[in-house]
């Protein structure tokens, strides 16, 4: 039998998957290719695109390995009706008939990178791993909670489909890999997308079907790739905007809260707060970079009110320029003219603070720097966001 016909690499299974059967090909002619080598449990027909796929489920691993290895060293061919059949294991160890919505056939498949991060991975390699089984349209990569991720897209469900086949499971050849990366395995279904949106060419993404698309060159040279510090922990990209995360909530955290911590680093431009898995989250955005990484240094960690509540984790957002409403409980633009006038009137339950002797963020340092940077005429809030003077027993702000 033809190397074509037998992947004798593979691992084995008690699943064979079968291809190139004949149209509409039906279960007792499966089963009976297959009975001889042993007992079928189980059989799934009218795979793929074309429904010329099958897998046969056998009740021991040593009866699969009986058919694979006999049809292997054989000089005839399986055959259904004629025509060759190819048989080699599957990358399951049980057939489930119960289809999920990633195991629906479809021209865009979502592939799961085991064992790597994103900057060890080029767009290019994925690439040129994928274009072994047929013209690759376009390519999305990004980072979620499983991990690193891409979507490709191919012409046809049938492309799709054999490029699943030949690689859910398997692992990316060691030289495409860069050499402190051990292995990276690939995980695989099918994406619910048919037509991927690229808006340009980046380090990111990729349309090889419009060669008029726009070149993000900043990003196709890589400098927007996270870089190594001498930790060899990934170095954030810096934005003027910054993504706030607020623990251990136990006082509100306003709009106006968050404009008189984050004003005593530069002018605070715009505000959003929102929810997301249950936390309250915040967008603060600058002017430039500079003040926010001055921000970001001065704040992260920290606590807006004494005894460890609301405490602030930073880290740098990817937007460069906030769209929010421009006066709202939960979102506040300051470049907006008709606004000067409300941050400059004195906002009912908020009190002039002077600066603590310790432990505040309204030191000497910075309250120069704050108004160097020419900032809020806000007061600063009372210890409640209520309105409650500090000797009400709630802690007062604190760094």
């Amino acid at each position: 039998m033809s190397s074509s016909q037998f992947r004798y690499t593979q691992t084995p299974s008690k699943v064979v998957h079968l291809r190139n059967l004949p149209w509409e090909c039906v279960e007792e002619e499966l089963i009976d290719l297959c009975k001889r080598f042993g007992k079928i449990v189980n059989t799934k027909t009218n795979v793929g695109a074309n429904r010329n796929q099958a897998f046969v489920e056998f009740a021991e691993l040593n009866q699969a390995i009986s058919m694979v290895s006999y049809y292997a060293s054989s000089s005839e061919p399986a055959q259904i009706r004629g025509k060759t059949i190819y048989i080699q294991y599957s990358n399951r160890h049980e057939i489930v008939n119960n289809q999920s919505p990633g195991e629906v056939p479809g021209n865009v498949l979502l592939v799961t990178f085991e064992g790597v991060e994103s900057h060890h991975l080029s767009i290019d390699v994925i690439h040129l791993v994928f274009s072994a089984f047929g013209f690759v349209h376009k390519i999305a990569t990004f980072e979620k909670a499983a991990g690193f991720q891409a979507l490709v897209q191919f012409t046809d469900v049938e492309t799709a489909s054999a490029a699943r086949s030949a690689l859910d499971g398997r692992s990316i050849p060691k030289y495409l890999l860069p050499e402190h990366v051990a292995s990276c395995n690939l995980r695989m279904s099918y994406s619910a997308h048919t037509d991927l949106n690229i808006k340009f060419q980046s380090h990111r993404s990729r349309d090889y079907t419009n060669p008029y698309l726009p070149v993000n060159h900043t990003a196709m040279d890589g400098s927007m790739q996270p870089s190594l510090g001498a930790d060899g922990k990934k170095v954030e990209t810096q934005s003027n905007v910054l993504l706030a995360l607020i623990e251990n909530m136990q006082y509100a955290v306003t709009v106006d809260v968050l404009h008189t911590v984050f004003s005593a680093y530069g002018t605070v431009q715009k505000i959003a707060i929102f929810e997301k898995n249950g936390s309250t989250q915040a967008l603060i955005q600058y002017s430039d970079i500079a003040t926010a990484a001055i921000a970001k240094e001065a704040l992260e960690g920290h606590c807006i009110y004494d005894g460890g509540y609301c405490k602030l984790r930073l880290s740098y957002s990817r937007h460069t320029d906030l769209n929010v409403k421009a006066f709202s409980d939960k979102s506040r633009d300051y470049t907006l003219p008709d606004l000067s006038l409300l941050v400059g009137q004195k906002v009912p339950g908020v009190a002039e603070a002077s600066a603590p002797t310790t432990g505040g963020w309204q030191n000497g340092q910075v309250q120069t720097q704050y108004a160097g940077y020419g900032g809020s005429p806000y007061m600063y809030p009372s210890a409640d966001p209520t309105g409650a003077s500090p000797s009400s027993g709630h802690p007062p702000y604190y760094g």
